[in-house]
């Protein structure tokens, strides 16, 4: 993937949700916002879905390391370096910054 090349993913597809298990075993059904390239690493942007399946009211997302394995089923990693976090957040801020405020 080319490090500019971003996948939106169009919201009007209501199929387009992705079902997390959280540490403390909770579960969170989440909307797939976008999949993004830096540094030649893909990073998947999830927005959790309320119990009516409607965006959270905060506007909080979940930013992942997005990997396909061998058979290319999709997996999630951890970003674990604050650095890291940082660069992710400030691409999607540049991809979605504007879009969001106008929300």
């Amino acid at each position: 993937m080319d490090q500019n090349e971003v996948f939106p993913v169009d919201n009007e597809d209501d199929d387009v949700v992705v079902t997390l298990n959280l540490d403390d075993g909770s579960e969170v059904t989440c909307e797939i916002l976008t999949i993004f390239d830096l540094e030649d690493q893909d990073y998947i942007v999830l927005l959790p879905l309320d119990k009516n399946g409607e965006p959270n009211a905060d506007g909080e997302v979940y930013i992942y390391r997005y990997f396909e394995d061998e058979t290319g089923a999709p997996s999630l990693d951890n970003i674990e370096s604050d650095e890291e976090y940082a660069a992710v957040s400030a691409k999607f801020d540049e991809i979605y910054g504007e879009d969001l405020a106008d929300e």
